[in-house]
């Protein structure tokens, strides 16, 4: 005796789904907040970098050497200018340029948004497809 019983038989795949979107709307508070996120990211690897940099210059003893050529030319100014190079200027120095660019790319996230928001309403925004494999 043979049992038949109804149970539809699994969908085959027929290939790759797509699906057509389009950003019409980018929200200005969540484009300042991932601004401000990946400007602050910016920020720590320029006063990282600043700090390795410095280290690596006076590992190879750049600044001795720097400071040998300027004491043989007998350069008075220059020498006072290298004070400048001190490991705490430069880095209260890659401070303040990590904060302006936290600031300034915090600013240019949101207006880029509403600028993109503008330019969507006109044109309709910009079309994706988005594919399942």
């Amino acid at each position: 005796m043979s049992q038949v019983t109804d149970r539809p038989e699994p969908a085959q795949r027929g290939g790759v789904r797509r699906a057509h979107m389009t950003i019409s709307r980018i929200d200005p508070w969540s484009a300042l907040k991932v601004s401000f996120l990946l400007s602050v990211g910016v920020g720590f690897m320029i006063v990282i970098s600043a700090i390795i940099v410095w280290n690596v210059f006076d590992t190879m003893n750049v600044f001795a050497s720097i400071r040998d050529l300027l004491e043989t030319l007998g350069s008075e100014p220059l020498l006072e200018l290298m004070q400048y190079l001190e490991f705490g200027r430069v880095v209260s120095f890659s401070i303040i340029i990590a904060i302006i660019d936290i600031v300034l790319l915090t600013i240019l996230g949101g207006i880029f948004a509403l600028l993109y928001n503008l330019i969507a309403m006109m044109v309709g925004g910009v079309h994706i497809t988005i594919t399942d494999e």
